[in-house]
């Protein structure tokens, strides 16, 4: 299993939309970025994800999974774009802040603090245990 961190801007997509959608989940859509659609090309099924709000909030809320592998992305008229459906599983206890991550030593390298800006990440296996327990969920 691999996992990977999504990010949303809450006020366009939210973990409360994301929960809404049930077990059939939703498209990661509208993701325009080579790298982040590289990222989902990646994926498989029960891949599991940190859902993160960025902008203001810059927290991780969620835990997702991949429910859905790369298909075309219903948003593309172009045909060029791609992307993976998820489903939510479990909020977290704690959410975890941008700054959280930046403060803890075995983090420095993530790619959350280090390329914030991407939309679709991966996340090690030791991050990823680091994180839910500052999240206060079971890895």
């Amino acid at each position: 299993m691999a996992y990977w961190l999504f990010k949303s801007e809450p006020n366009t997509w939210s973990w409360d939309d994301q929960v809404a959608k049930g077990e059939a989940g939703e498209e990661w859509n509208g993701v325009r970025n080579y790298q982040a659609r590289n990222n989902m090309r990646k994926m498989a099924l029960g891949d599991r994800g940190f859902f993160y709000h960025s902008v203001k909030e810059k927290r991780i809320v969620g835990i997702v999974e991949v429910c859905k592998e790369i298909h075309p992305d219903s948003t593309d008229d172009s045909g060029k774009w791609e992307c993976v459906d998820i489903k939510a599983i479990e909020p977290v206890k704690t959410p975890v802040t941008l700054e959280d991550c930046k403060a803890h030593p075995e983090l420095g390298k993530m790619m959350l603090i280090n390329n914030s800006r991407l939309s679709v990440q991966p996340v090690t296996d030791e991050e990823w245990m680091i994180v839910c327990q500052m999240a206060g969920v079971k890895a």
